[in-house]
């Protein structure tokens, strides 16, 4: 078996293309595509509650002499999320409806006073809330109400994404599990769209990866501009080629190659372990171009164009004479010859 270490070159065609033509490819399992909508109704721990209530008697158990109704403000849900009411006792409050606390508290008071009504309502407090921080339009901590319940539109009432939505890729944490999706795949597949829970955390930031240039041509670290880019708008992003100084029978990416890739490209079983893979491109041969425009540019990728044979041999000219420029050179010494003859 041969393990990672050697370099193998291989001339680019519809075969390399299929077998390399692997992109990020982010999203939500089922865990978080499955939990379903917070009710905007639900109480929750930390919530704070309003309760009315009203006796059909003249001698109440809440209300003071001369009245029949009994306002009871401020009731926190505590972290068990029960609730205290008197009369009716500790009761569960959390993942229940304002509309089903109250006929829980009904049933505890109808035994103690004829017919009572009860009027339940939450007051705005602690309630379920997410932590959203990086390129968002305003950071922070946000409640989820009704609007806001799932994450495109929780994105939406903070102002979105600050930064290009083609590379804005949210990681949301939930507990100790965390799951990252583009952005723009919030819109273009509906499923990704969770529903969120109380205490999500939700980061936004762009695209960090880049591939390097080399050669004869533009140079430098370049960052991807959208999801996918292939070889032709890789060498369009660092200026295209020069007519003068590339060869584009020449066009040469470095990659680290995956296992399972490296020997389904070179169709062996043996390679062990990342491989270091030189693809060659020809783009004078008929068809090259289309062939780079499907040949997909990775993260940590190094685009290398070799130089045209002019472009060598002018520098060797250059390097000899002391001149900046050969074809400068060659065009004084031609007068210079003339001249004397």
């Amino acid at each position: 078996m041969q393990r990672e270490g050697d370099s193998f070159i291989v001339e680019v065609n519809d075969y390399v293309n299929r077998s390399t033509a692997v992109v990020p490819s982010f999203g939500f399992s089922s865990t978080f595509k499955n939990a379903g909508l917070l009710g905007s109704d639900t109480v929750r721990a930390g919530d704070t509650l309003s309760l009315i209530i009203w006796e059909n008697t003249d001698n109440s158990l809440l209300a003071g002499a001369g009245g029949n109704s009994t306002p009871l403000s401020g009731i926190q849900v505590d972290a068990q999320g029960f609730i205290f009411v008197p009369y009716a006792g500790r009761l569960k409050a959390a993942g229940n409806t304002p509309d089903e606390i109250r006929e829980l508290i009904t049933n505890r008071l109808k035994d103690q006073t004829p017919d009572p009504q009860v009027q339940v309502t939450r007051e705005a407090g602690d309630g379920a809330t997410v932590v959203l921080a990086g390129a968002v339009g305003a950071g922070g901590v946000a409640p989820i109400e009704r609007p806001t319940r799932t994450l495109a539109t929780m994105l939406a009432s903070v102002g979105g994404v600050s930064i290009e939505p083609e590379t804005a890729q949210v990681t949301v944490t939930r507990g100790n599990k965390s799951e990252m999706i583009w952005y723009q795949d919030l819109f273009d597949f509906p499923q990704m769209d969770i529903a969120l829970r109380n205490g999500d955390r939700i980061y936004v930031d762009t695209d960090s990866r880049a591939f390097t240039a080399l050669g004869a041509t533009g140079q430098g670290r370049i960052d991807f501009p959208t999801q996918t880019i292939s070889v032709v708008e890789a060498l369009a992003l660092v200026g295209g080629l020069s007519s003068i100084a590339a060869d584009p029978t020449g066009i040469f990416i470095f990659r680290n190659e995956r296992e399972e890739i490296a020997n389904q490209v070179l169709g062996r079983d043996d390679l062990i372990g990342a491989q270091r893979m030189i693809y060659m491109l020809d783009l004078t041969r008929p068809n090259a171009i289309f062939t780079a425009r499907d040949f997909v540019v990775r993260d940590q990728d190094t685009v290398y164009v070799t130089e045209a044979p002019f472009n060598q041999w002018n520098k060797a000219i250059a390097a000899a004479t002391g001149s900046l420029n050969a074809i400068n050179t060659l065009n004084a010494s031609g007068q210079t010859l003339a001249g004397t003859q």
